[in-house]
């Protein structure tokens, strides 16, 4: 998996930010050709890891749009890539994680695809060292580590009751082993969701905000329909992003603060994992 984000010009970090239309898998390529495409990241023959968010089986903007999924690993599959995997965790309140694949139609649209589906539940997880402020150690879904495998985030656009949002950071609680899902939601929660992310790193990451939870979260909320698509090579960069667009609506939730004094961004910003500032980000619309 690569350590650098190679969608970047002028040294910012390009962030896209697009209009979807009706033709779904369009509108995706569209979102990735204006940072620069899948190329950037895609070889032919590449191994590709698709983290998708089906955190439970509740619909859309709850957890991810199998049409969306399917529409990204097609863009693979054109891209080059041999072989596609979606793997995913889900939260222990909607466990097993393959229910809530069938339930949301993930399973179904993978074999119309052609994804393999990676049920993490019961596979191998890896002790990992972060030497972060609050986590040591995490233990991590071993697949995630494969550095020989491409890898894509595909994150819904949500805020969230307790981290106050879930976007692109908190995508990688997915990958925790679940007795550690309990301590990361002891104290230090936003924080620690910025040290997780020591342990991986994404090459890709398309967020899909065609629909988006601006209270509540993550399975149930007020919806609001931006209707866009953001992709990016950052982290930090599209989850600022995303978050202009959560705040650009008048709801009671927990983002009346500045976006980079947030603790995930904030910590994020500490921890070196991308921009550091407003001035480094260069949004492209379209």
């Amino acid at each position: 998996m690569n350590n650098q984000n190679v969608f970047r010009k002028d040294g910012k970090a390009l962030v896209s930010r697009v209009t979807a239309s009706v033709d779904i898998e369009e509108s995706v390529k569209k979102a990735v050709d204006l940072i620069g495409g899948f190329k950037k990241v895609i070889d032919r023959g590449d191994r590709v890891l698709v983290k998708p968010n089906f955190n439970s089986d509740d619909p859309f903007p709850a957890s991810s749009d199998p049409e969306f999924v399917k529409a990204v690993v097609s863009l693979l599959y054109e891209s080059g890539a041999s072989n596609v995997a979606i793997f995913e965790s889900s939260g222990r309140p909607w466990l097993p994680t393959k229910n809530v694949m069938e339930k949301t139609g993930m399973l179904s649209a993978a074999e119309e695809c052609g994804a393999e589906v990676k049920i993490l539940d019961d596979r191998d997880w890896a002790d990992t060292k972060i030497g972060g402020q609050y986590w040591q150690m995490v233990s991590i879904a071993r697949d995630a580590l494969d550095t020989d495998a491409k890898f894509i985030w595909l994150p819904c656009m949500k805020t969230h009751k307790n981290a106050r949002f879930s976007l692109s950071l908190k995508l990688a609680v997915g990958l925790l082993e679940f007795s550690q899902r309990s301590d990361l939601h002891s104290v230090h929660l936003e924080e620690k969701i910025a040290e997780l992310n020591l342990a991986v790193n994404p090459d890709l990451i398309i967020m899909d905000g065609r629909k988006c939870f601006v209270t509540g979260g993550p399975a149930s909320g007020h919806l609001e329909k931006p209707n866009v698509l953001l992709a990016s090579g950052d982290r930090i960069a599209i989850d600022v992003e995303a978050l202009n667009i959560l705040k650009s609506y008048k709801a009671e939730n927990r983002l009346n603060m500045p976006i980079w004094e947030f603790p995930q961004i904030k910590q994020s910003v500490e921890l070196g994992l991308g921009i550091r500032g407003e001035d480094e980000i260069s949004v492209l619309r379209a």
